[in-house]
């Protein structure tokens, strides 16, 4: 009796538990796992497609993790808190028990503590375990830690910044693809507000020049936007037409490359210039929602500094303007949106 007890109770453990091992290089240490799955119900599941094929989700995830802030802030437009973050820039080390302070614009629409789950490209395998995650969203940058995470938990990879179609995919998982409908509609008509706004300064200034600086100084790392990206989209959908170099006019395609301060002199046909800063050094210095101040103080000094940067036309015209690079380049969705909208009013409405 004793015997077949036994084996009834090792059938029922065999039915209940998966143990997958889980290997992965960790500071050249060999990290060994057990994980305990959790098997939903068969009913109610839906067949997800998404970068890497199907995927079949069964019930309403409630331990959501998002792999990088422009999922993160999907996650949050549709009112869903997180339970474990990876970042793009390692912005804080440590759990996220004070998010606000934590997550540059995105934390203090934060209420729950998320579990720090390591960078996006390089996330911490123990750390996702411990949350034993119903989901994890990631890009396509993680691509070649697919398989191991699927074997955490049911993975989903989107494009990189197609927000609007990564938005209405999650809605659809949490049941809910009204809301991401409502929410692009309200973008929508933010940007059409915006438009109208904005039309007496793009009739009387329309050429923009638009420079993103990454480096200490405006000797180095200055470079154009990619004609393809959130940051100049935007800009364009107002109304402005953006200020090239003829030789990249026609680019559309990967980062351009650095240039020259002493090139601009070229483009002085430019009746605004929005310079957007994306110096990410002394990070452990910065806290809350003014983690870019003091980069963008600095990117201002510099620019005032400079005699070619001040015989701009622009510049003698104090039409120059210092934006965070992060709410373009960061988060793409309907929250960066807004408030790459609204810093924009802030600073373009009142020109002179």
């Amino acid at each position: 009796m004793l015997i077949l007890s036994i084996g009834r109770t090792l059938k029922l453990l065999g039915l209940t538990i998966l143990t997958t091992l889980i290997i992965t290089a960790c500071g050249g240490r060999v990290v060994e796992q057990t994980v305990n799955q959790q098997f939903p119900p068969s009913t109610d599941c839906q067949m997800i497609l998404h970068e890497m094929g199907e995927t079949q989700i069964c019930g309403q995830p409630q331990k959501i993790v998002a792999f990088g802030p422009y999922i993160l802030e999907l996650l949050i437009a549709l009112d869903i808190q997180p339970a474990g973050f990876a970042d793009q820039i390692q912005f804080h080390q440590g759990d996220y028990d004070n998010p606000s302070e934590q997550i540059p614009y995105l934390g203090e629409r934060i209420i729950s503590q998320p579990i720090n789950v390591g960078l996006v490209y390089s996330p911490s395998f123990e750390a996702l375990l411990k949350i034993k995650p119903d989901l994890i969203l990631g890009t396509e940058a993680n691509k070649t830690q697919y398989d191991t995470l699927s074997k955490i938990a049911p993975t989903l990879l989107f494009k990189w910044f197609d927000a609007e179609a990564n938005l209405k995919t999650i809605a659809q998982v949490m049941g809910d693809s009204a809301k991401a409908e409502k929410i692009l509609a309200e973008n929508d008509q933010r940007l059409a507000s915006a438009k109208q706004a904005f039309s007496p300064i793009v009739a009387a200034h329309p050429q923009v020049l638009m420079l993103v600086s990454s480096g200490q100084s405006l000797q180095e790392q200055l470079r154009f936007p990619n004609r393809n990206s959130f940051c100049t989209s935007l800009v364009t959908n107002l109304g402005f037409q953006l200020v090239f170099p003829q030789n990249l006019a026609q680019s559309n395609q990967g980062l351009p490359p650095p240039i020259s301060i002493e090139t601009l002199p070229q483009l002085n046909d430019a009746d605004l210039i929005i310079l957007l800063g994306r110096n990410f050094s002394d990070l452990n210095q910065r806290r809350g929602q003014n983690y870019f101040e003091p980069e963008m103080k600095k990117l201002k000094q510099k620019w005032s500094e400079n005699a070619i940067a001040q015989s701009m036309s622009a510049s003698k015209a104090g039409r120059v303007y210092f934006i965070p690079g992060y709410l373009c380049l960061g988060l793409p969705g309907p929250i960066g949106t807004e408030l790459y909208l609204n810093e924009l009013q802030k600073q373009l409405l009142s020109l002179p």
